[in-house]
C-alpha cells in the first residue's frame, strides 16, 4: 500500500502543474478554456466583462501539433499562467458539428465556419480585438487582429501572447522582430525560456 501512494505522488508531481486531459471529442482540455455557447458576440462581451483578451483556439483529433502544444508549451508557467490570467479562450473542432455564431450574425457547424474562415490546419490561434474595434457585420476572419496557424516553441508562444496584450499588431514592429528582440534581450539577461 505504501508503496502504490509513494508511485502515485511521484506520478501526480512529474505531471505539468496544467496538464490537459483528453475530452470525449478528442480534443486537450485545459482549466484556461471556457465552455460556451460558441456565439463569438457574446464570447468577446464575456471575455471583456472578465478584462481578459478573446482567442478562438482550432483543434482537430488525433492532431500531433495540438499534442505538442499542450504537453510542452501551454503547461510552461509563464505561458499557463499568461493563457490563465490575461485571455478567454474558446476551443472550436474544424471537424464539429457544434453550431458556431460569426459576429455577423451566420450561425455554421464548426466545420462549415472552420470553410468560412479558411482555418484549414491545427491548432490555429485567432486573436481578436475589443468589441468597439470589431467592425459591424464583420466575420471573425475579417474581425482577427492576429491569427497563427501552427505549433510554436515555449519562446515563440510566451512572445505571442504578450504582442497581443500589447498590441503590438498596432505598431510598426511587426511579430517576428518582436520575437527576436525579446528572444535577444532575454538571452542576454540569462532568462530566456528555451524552446
Amino acid at each position: 500500500m505504501r508503496i502504490l501512494a509513494t508511485l502515485a505522488a511521484t506520478v501526480a508531481f512529474a505531471l505539468p502543474l496544467h496538464a490537459a486531459t483528453l475530452g470525449d471529442d478528442g480534443l486537450h482540455k485545459t482549466d484556461w478554456m471556457h465552455d460556451t455557447f460558441k456565439d463569438m458576440g457574446d464570447d468577446l462581451a464575456e471575455a471583456e466583462a472578465e478584462g481578459k483578451r478573446f482567442m478562438v483556439i482550432w483543434e482537430q483529433r488525433g492532431c500531433i501539433y495540438c499534442t505538442k502544444m499542450h504537453e510542452e508549451v501551454f503547461p510552461t508557467p509563464a505561458i499557463a499562467e499568461t493563457l490563465n490570467e490575461d485571455f478567454f479562450v474558446v476551443q472550436l473542432n474544424l471537424f464539429g458539428d457544434v453550431e458556431v455564431t460569426d459576429f455577423d450574425g451566420e450561425s455554421l457547424s464548426e466545420r462549415d465556419m472552420a470553410m468560412k474562415w479558411g482555418v484549414m490546419f491545427t491548432p490555429t490561434m485567432m486573436f481578436f480585438p475589443p468589441a468597439d474595434e470589431v467592425p459591424e457585420g464583420a466575420t471573425a476572419r475579417e474581425a482577427a487582429v492576429v491569427t497563427m496557424p501552427g505549433a510554436f516553441g515555449k519562446s515563440t508562444t510566451n512572445h505571442l501572447l504578450d504582442w497581443v496584450l500589447e498590441e503590438g499588431y498596432k505598431g510598426d514592429e511587426n511579430f517576428q522582430k518582436y520575437h527576436a528582440r525579446r528572444f535577444n534581450e532575454e538571452q542576454a539577461a540569462g532568462d530566456a525560456i528555451e524552446d
